[in-house]
């Protein structure tokens, strides 16, 4: 299951992590949110403890998706050492946050 991340929790988690983080920003209500869970269900059990996959409710959390410009949901931010690395706004397949994991931490996809 991802963390789930609140701004009080959002800079241990996520900003001082030492491994790759993936932040999922959605809402209950969002419909394609909901069709992309299932994806970062599939990137933790593949990576593991390699990785942190973390989720923000926009509704209830809004600080930090204020300041990296979250303005669509699903935005999925990546985050290594602490700095926002990549960005995928929408739905999108498993294999493209696949392999751009797996560069972070030098596997194959």
């Amino acid at each position: 299951m991802p963390v789930v991340v609140t701004d009080n929790t959002f800079e241990d988690v996520v900003l001082k992590s030492d491994k790759p983080v993936i932040v999922d920003f959605w809402a209950v209500w969002c419909g394609p949110c909901r069709m992309v869970a299932p994806v970062m269900d599939q990137l933790e059990k593949k990576y593991g403890d390699k990785i942190v996959v973390a989720k923000v409710d926009v509704d209830k959390e809004q600080k930090y998706a204020a300041e990296y410009g979250v303005r669509n949901i699903p935005t999925i931010l990546v985050f290594q050492n602490g700095e926002a690395i990549g960005r995928q706004v929408g739905v999108a397949p498993f294999e493209v946050f696949d392999k751009a994991i797996s560069q972070l931490v030098g596997e194959e996809a």
